[in-house]
């Protein structure tokens, strides 16, 4: 988990901006478990609608998402600004110490969700990298330095 938050990123889709823009975290998995949900941190709800969190493997060598795991859709409202939302993905297994990721994505909603900016460019997060990534490029750039604020339920 990863829940100091300093910052947002934006979500959706940008007014004066034809693209859609799209946000994920990367994690190395301290334990055995399975998932019951992971929580992002909406700080502003600007524009309402549904919001899509996919979950993967990742190859952090090559940067690469595996395929989809599992996914959630939640529905969010104005009344959802400053709250923790709930992604259930219920007994998601997961392995210690592999990598995981999962992205965020939103056609119709426009959100700021929490995100922490590293202060010293020394320090960077070290359980992972967060992406960041648009319908221009979806490849997107990963970030050592900046974390999505996040809470993985994990039962074992």
């Amino acid at each position: 988990m990863q829940i100091k938050n300093n910052t947002i990123y934006w979500v959706g889709h940008l007014p004066n901006d034809f693209n859609e823009h799209f946000a994920g975290q990367t994690f190395v998995s301290p334990k055995d478990g399975l998932i019951d949900n992971i929580q992002i941190y909406a700080d502003l709800v600007q524009r309402p609608g549904d919001i899509l969190l996919t979950f993967h493997s990742f190859d952090a060598d090559h940067k690469k998402w595996g395929q989809v795991l599992r996914s959630s859709t939640v529905s969010l409202e104005r009344k959802d600004s400053e709250k923790w939302i709930p992604f259930f993905l219920p007994d998601l297994p997961i392995q210690k110490e592999m990598v995981y990721g999962f992205r965020v994505h939103t056609a119709g909603a426009l959100v700021g969700i929490g995100e922490a900016a590293g202060v010293i460019k020394n320090r960077p997060y070290t359980f992972g990298q967060e992406w960041k990534g648009s319908s221009a490029e979806d490849v997107g750039e990963y970030y050592s330095y900046f974390s999505l604020v996040f809470k993985i339920e994990l039962r074992h």
